[in-house]
């Protein structure tokens, strides 16, 4: 790696941005992290699915003991008919390696503060409440301006600013997420005792109905159904809404459903797709996690895959004694490989249920990508 000092501005304080920090200042690279949001987005979310790859990425920032002891580890998936019937319970593959869980369920804002913990450690330079705009760039570098009217200049901006990326337009690229016809009640809740792993349901009056542990205390739960104007639910309603569609499930479902009275504990989402093709940089700005692709969480590979986004730019990065187009390029060729077919995936899952294709292979797609994640991103 070449001894000029390198300076790197991260754009998003999310998994993406997070991790990508972490691994950059532990090469003495210098960091400076913005994030437009004043507390670091610490306590938005319910609960995050987090399989074998993604653990793997976040035993490599070092913070892998804490997410343990934090969530809820699990190795199986059951499919349950609507009234709560186990047809089939499949043990899951362990995409990390055979030295860490399938899956870990943990609550989303435990999850971030761990991060914002670790990247506080690093010595990063943290500005919240802060969005920075390229102002332009030239071989050398990128010159931004701060929302506070500050302005600096960098060897290289990594656009981690999420789905409504506003780096991602500043640099010229157009794509932009399309919804995909679903959307997604999530809410937190007491985990019943007899809990031990995700439980989905296909069918009822939701598409899917389904729930995580997160904690031995907490689990989360959705249901997935078709999408419809916002503004037509209004947010008080939303307790009322979700328990609308969870009370026909059978099974863990009926305790659940008991707990969901705060319409201000529930949310409700668009499922989105984005997968910008072609390179994901212009120049020294390069995108990573949810600016580059999104896919609906039916896989559950979202988080995982910004994590995994991180971690090959680092590296590529730290070995590198030149940051340049080829480089930036070969970052996006190795990752586009991995990406497509788990948007693909997430996708197709949804669109089946969408067009009420009751033989859908579900499990067997789901098995075919998840087998091709154990491989090192």
């Amino acid at each position: 790696m070449s001894s000029t000092p390198r300076r790197v501005l991260v754009v998003g304080g999310g998994a993406a941005g997070n991790a990508a920090t972490i691994l950059l200042r532990r090469a003495g690279i210098d960091v400076d992290l913005v994030e437009a949001k004043d507390d670091w987005n610490a306590t938005a979310g319910s609960g995050i699915t987090l399989q074998g790859n993604a653990l793997r990425v976040l035993r490599e920032l070092g913070v892998w003991e804490e997410v343990k002891a934090a969530g809820f580890p699990f190795g199986s998936v059951g499919i349950t008919a609507p009234d709560g019937t186990v047809l089939h319970v499949q043990r899951d593959l362990r995409t990390g390696g055979d030295d860490l869980p399938a899956t870990v369920g943990m609550q989303r804002p435990r999850l971030q503060r761990i991060l914002i913990d670790a990247v506080r450690a690093s010595g990063a330079t943290v500005r919240l409440g802060t969005t920075a705009t390229v102002q332009g760039q030239d071989a050398a570098g990128v010159s931004v301006r701060f929302s506070d009217g500050g302005e600096a200049r960098y060897d290289l901006v990594i656009a981690a600013d999420g789905l409504g990326s506003a780096t991602r337009a500043q640099i010229g690229i157009t794509d932009r997420p399309e919804p995909t016809g679903m959307a997604i009640w999530r809410v937190a809740a007491p985990r019943p005792a007899g809990v031990q792993h995700t439980d989905l349901a296909y069918g009822g009056p939701a598409y899917i109905a389904g729930y995580c542990p997160t904690s031995d205390t907490t689990l989360y739960a959705y249901v997935v159904e078709k999408n419809r104007d916002r503004s037509s639910i209004p947010p008080e309603s939303y307790a009322r809404e979700m328990v609308r569609l969870a009370s026909a499930y059978g099974g863990a479902w009926p305790e659940i459903t008991a707990s969901i009275t705060d319409p201000s504990k529930v949310n409700y989402t668009w499922f989105d797709r984005l997968l910008v093709e072609g390179a994901w940089h212009r120049g020294r700005v390069v995108l990573v996690g949810d600016a580059a692709h999104c896919c609906p969480p039916t896989m559950a590979q979202g988080a995982a895959l910004s994590l995994e986004d991180s971690w090959v730019l680092a590296q590529m990065l730290i070995a590198a004694e030149t940051w340049d187009d080829e480089l930036l390029h070969a970052y996006y060729a190795r990752r586009i490989a991995r990406v497509r077919p788990v948007v693909e995936g997430s996708v197709q899952i949804g669109q089946w249920q969408l067009d009420g294709v009751r033989d859908a292979d579900v499990p067997g797609l789901m098995a075919r990508t998840m087998t091709m994640l154990r491989e090192l991103p």
